[in-house]
């Protein structure tokens, strides 16, 4: 199969999108959702460019570097915007999407 050679950022990339639904699903359960506004709308961003980064790596897609760098870029910024907040499901998500962003730039 010729996504083999990826099959880390495979993982890094599920296990990232998997912490941000996660993370997502659980900010929309905090009392007070406006310090959270970001963090849920760059978990969703995330999740979205890893899921769909997973599935062009096992298709062979022939774009993998420059959808790696913009995934590369996005997990980034969930990760800093995560970090800012004390939740356990955030600094998770923070650990995963960074986890993800240096999986991608291996790609990138």
């Amino acid at each position: 199969m010729s996504h083999e050679k990826y099959q880390e950022a495979i993982q890094a990339l599920h296990e990232c999108m998997e912490a941000c639904n996660h993370c997502y699903d659980s900010c929309l359960q905090e009392e007070d959702l406006n310090p959270m506004k970001e963090c849920i709308r760059l978990d969703r961003e995330c999740a979205d460019i890893c899921s769909y980064l997973e599935q062009a790596l096992v298709r062979g897609t022939p774009f993998a570097s420059e959808l790696a760098q913009v995934c590369a870029t996005i997990c980034e910024k969930c990760a800093e915007e995560c970090k800012k907040h004390d939740h356990k499901h955030c600094q998770d998500c923070a650990d995963a999407c960074y986890k993800c962003a240096d999986a991608c730039k291996k790609i990138a």
